[in-house]
């Protein structure tokens, strides 16, 4: 996430799939992994799979970047790593800000319920544990796990700029200085004055 000084905001997501991509380097570049991201079988059940690997074909991807407009002007761009998991990481931080009135750090910070393909991913160590007995009585199955988003927020907000980010991870964070710093994460978000 960025802003600058004029009040553009940038939201923007890149991948090389797991760290350190493909592990190969070439000219000072890491390679991507991005064949993960295509179905390895051409077929199932004689059917062609939408997306089997092909000359041309471009990988799905759940790379969600989001940048909010309120009256015309940007007011929040918000985003994630996490796979294919990123898009309800950042639709349920969007639901809780801006239709639940959350404050941007106390919607990143709720725990994580995400089903993606029938199984629900359920935050291990959190109150999203709380839901197991009552998803699978309804008939889902479960999976308690580690879920460490990623999230990161920036609001822009009457020439106030206010930051968030999953408290599991650091970030680099830029505020009145022009000095980088390091940060580790606390529950507390990240605050900055436009300058």
């Amino acid at each position: 996430m960025i802003v600058d000084k004029a009040g553009n905001i940038l939201s923007m997501t890149t991948t090389i799939e797991n760290g350190f991509g493909s592990r190969v380097m070439s000219n000072g570049f890491l390679l991507n992994n991005e064949l993960t991201d295509f179905s390895f079988a051409a077929q199932k059940n004689g059917y062609p799979i939408a997306n089997r690997i092909e000359p041309g074909k471009r990988p799905r991807s759940s790379m969600s970047p989001t940048i909010v407009m309120r009256d015309g002007q940007p007011y929040m761009a918000v985003g994630s790593p996490g796979g294919s998991r990123i898009i309800g990481y950042v639709a349920s931080t969007l639901i809780a800000h801006l239709d639940w009135g959350m404050g941007i750090q106390q919607a990143i910070d709720l725990p994580h319920l995400i089903n993606r393909f029938g199984t629900y991913d359920l935050e291990k160590g959190t109150a999203a544990e709380g839901y197991q007995a009552a998803l699978e009585e309804m008939g889902f199955k479960v999976n308690v796990r580690d879920l460490n988003s990623g999230l990161q927020a920036i609001i822009l907000d009457n020439g106030k700029l206010t930051g968030a980010a999953d408290p599991a991870v650091k970030v680099w964070h830029w505020a009145t200085n022009p000095f980088h710093r390091f940060l580790p994460r606390s529950g507390a978000g990240i605050s900055a004055i436009k300058s």
